[in-house]
């Protein structure tokens, strides 16, 4: 069944490792993009869920393409879910499932954890709780945003929707709602009113309209390259192996959703949002936070095990270099790949998905803080 189940990613997007120490160990810079998604989880809402493990690679995809003055973007990611009587009702009703991260494998893996269920759908106490608990930048030129989707009245709970909202735009977090369901009724219920409180979009969708994947002639060969570039990552540590199993299990799960969704998983895995410096020693030797000669001997791959150090740079050198081959030749279908389905999309009318709905919003939003598209 491939009724669309909502998000964002999240795009969206992006990457934990498990538990507490699952957060990312690195701090937002400039450029930095930081996206919340909420997520009603309660009986109503499988659609919702299905379109955002649909289209949470496509969002990423597109923040991944952004630029800002010139630079590449930091992309970090939170999930919460809210509204499921599986919940603590001391906590009203809310989980915070990841903190912002830039580790996408667990935001997938979360998203395919999620169960529906219930309930009591209290948003004003989770934007409060997304506002409070996640660290967000100070900077006013970053792009903070928090995207909360749902079927219930807005009004709901103990705490007031609109002190949260104004909350929140107060330390420069935009809120956006998405009401599921028809437009007048999101208006009547504040879903609309919510967001013009936190200088967000309001837009409705159908929550089980099922998503339209548009096969292109590049797909084939973007998964292919995909397998290729898992075999370029090398992993360290105790927890190495786990998280390259994990990776693969996310393969698997976007594969079994639909191909095109594996397609834009591989295109994300191509990007420079896709980081995995804590289990992978190419990404960890990129980003400086690893020294071969401290890594204990059982912490290794058994093929670098017996390696002196200098073989051991030499190796980790190989499989840079090949990734960084396959991650361009994605990059070059990948634009080939969007021309075809913009030619597509041209001559059929916009689809009611989350994925288009937050595209659109994400995109004018940022540019106003001067992020740039392709």
């Amino acid at each position: 069944m491939r009724h669309s189940i909502i998000f964002l990613i999240s795009f969206f997007t992006s990457l934990v490792l498990i538990g507490d120490e699952a957060i990312s160990s690195e701090k937002p810079t400039t450029n930095t993009v930081q996206l919340a998604i909420l997520l009603d989880t309660s009986n109503s809402m499988d659609g919702l869920i299905e379109q955002t493990k649909t289209q949470l690679w496509k969002i990423i995809n597109e923040m991944a393409r952004s630029k800002r003055e010139g630079k590449n973007i930091n992309l970090y990611v939170a999930l919460y879910e809210y509204g499921n009587d599986w919940l603590s009702p001391d906590e009203g009703y809310v989980r915070l499932i990841t903190p912002l991260t830039n580790d996408l494998d667990k935001i997938s893996e979360e998203l395919f954890k999620l169960k529906t269920n219930g309930g009591s759908e209290y948003c004003g106490t989770v934007i409060s709780e997304a506002i409070k608990d996640l660290k967000w930048t100070k900077s006013t030129g970053d792009y903070k945003v928090i995207f909360i989707a749902g079927n219930e009245p807005f009004t709901q709970g103990s705490i007031d929707y609109q002190e949260a909202c104004k909350n929140a735009i107060s330390k420069g977090i935009i809120i956006n709602t998405i009401y599921c369901g028809s437009y007048d009724e999101g208006v009547q219920t504040n879903w609309k009113d919510g967001a013009g409180l936190a200088d967000g979009s309001y837009i409705n969708i159908d929550q089980n309209q099922e998503v339209v994947h548009i096969d292109t002639p590049f797909d084939d060969e973007l998964v292919q390259l995909g397998q290729k570039l898992n075999e370029t990552y090398i992993a360290y540590g105790y927890a190495g192996d786990e998280l390259k199993q994990r990776q693969a299990e996310q393969d698997a799960n976007a594969k079994n959703l639909a191909p095109s969704v594996m397609v834009e998983r591989t295109i994300t895995k191509g990007s420079g949002q896709y980081k995995n410096e804590s289990w992978d020693l190419v990404d960890a030797k990129k980003q400086g936070s690893v020294d071969l000669e401290n890594i204990p001997k059982d912490q290794l791959p058994k093929e670098m095990q017996n390696m002196t150090t200098e073989e051991q740079k030499a190796y980790v050198d190989k499989k840079a270099k090949e990734r960084e081959d396959y991650q361009n030749q994605i990059s070059e279908l990948d634009k080939q790949r969007r021309d075809y389905i913009a030619q597509k999309i041209s001559e059929n009318p916009e689809e009611n998905t989350l994925d288009a709905a937050m595209l659109k919003i994400i995109r004018e939003q940022a540019s106003i803080k001067n992020y740039k598209f392709e």
